[in-house]
């Protein structure tokens, strides 16, 4: 099955590791666990070392020529691949949302908008793409999770019930929803810079949702908010929680992790609990 899943007309397919600027360089945890995972799925992953910042901070703040040169950057960067994984739903979305609109109607946009349709968040790949499920490849996690749905993850198409449904796939996992689960953590890139007061109580009323949920484990699809929340969390003297992300618990349910646990995991890549 792992053979077949990774590749296409009997050649096998490349994917590059698109790693992100907070995922590198607060979550390495999550770039292993996407690479493991592919890996153990038969696919050949390839890390790009002339990767650099897709633009998102440039592009939300106004900085449309700084963005462009970027876009322009990953466009060279990424073509010999088909497909490109990150483990952040807010690149993913920058990428095949809003950089194609910085080049109105020209050739690169178009070269933009073709990585962006070959761009995804990890997980999207797993369950769109792939069609994985991970009952039949025996996923198994004990625990009880909670599950913070990130704002971008709207610009991709994915909804709270679809990272539910791959949750319900791990056997021995207690989901519990968390209310409100699609009220934003507040942090929102340089958002929390520029309204600290707002995104401070923002996090706070998330804080207060993920301690009614009364998991061990909060889990989501971008290391921005796992960051923001997993900080406020601990600031706040809240009770032991661990802070994954939603590729790292996909890759523990499958035994891929084990020989990490005692470095740590988790938004920091050195400490999983807050």
């Amino acid at each position: 099955m792992n053979e077949r899943a990774g590749t296409r007309c009997g050649i096998r397919v490349r994917v590059a590791l698109f790693i992100t600027c907070l995922a590198d360089s607060f979550s390495p945890r999550s770039g292993i666990a996407t690479v493991r995972l592919l890996e153990w799925l038969g696919y050949e992953v390839v890390f790009p070392r002339a990767q650099t910042c897709c633009g998102q901070p440039m592009f939300n703040n106004g900085y449309h020529d700084e963005a462009s040169r970027l876009a322009r950057h990953m466009v060279d960067v990424f073509e010999p691949f088909d497909v490109v994984v990150t483990p952040s739903g807010s690149c993913a979305a920058t990428i095949r949302e809003n950089l194609p609109t910085l080049f109105g109607d020209t050739t690169e946009a178009d070269e933009v908008r073709r990585l962006g349709a070959r761009t995804f968040e990890t997980v999207e790949f797993l369950m769109r793409v792939l069609k994985v499920d991970l009952r039949e490849l025996g996923a198994c996690r004990p625990g009880r999770v909670t599950y913070h749905y990130s704002c971008h993850l709207r610009g991709l198409g994915i909804q709270p019930a679809d990272m539910e449904r791959v949750l319900s796939q791990i056997a021995d996992l207690e989901y519990v929803p968390m209310e409100r689960i699609d009220l934003c953590c507040g942090f929102g890139g340089t958002f929390a810079l520029h309204y600290p007061t707002i995104s401070g109580q923002m996090v706070h009323d998330k804080l207060e949702c993920a301690r009614r949920a009364e998991a061990d484990t909060l889990v989501c699809n971008d290391t921005g908010c796992l960051m923001n929340i997993a900080g406020a969390w601990r600031r706040a003297g809240l009770p032991r929680m661990q802070f994954l992300s939603m590729v790292e618990l996909i890759a523990e349910s499958l035994g891929l992790m084990g020989d990490l646990d005692s470095v740590g995991s988790g938004v920091d890549g050195m400490g999983t609990h807050a």
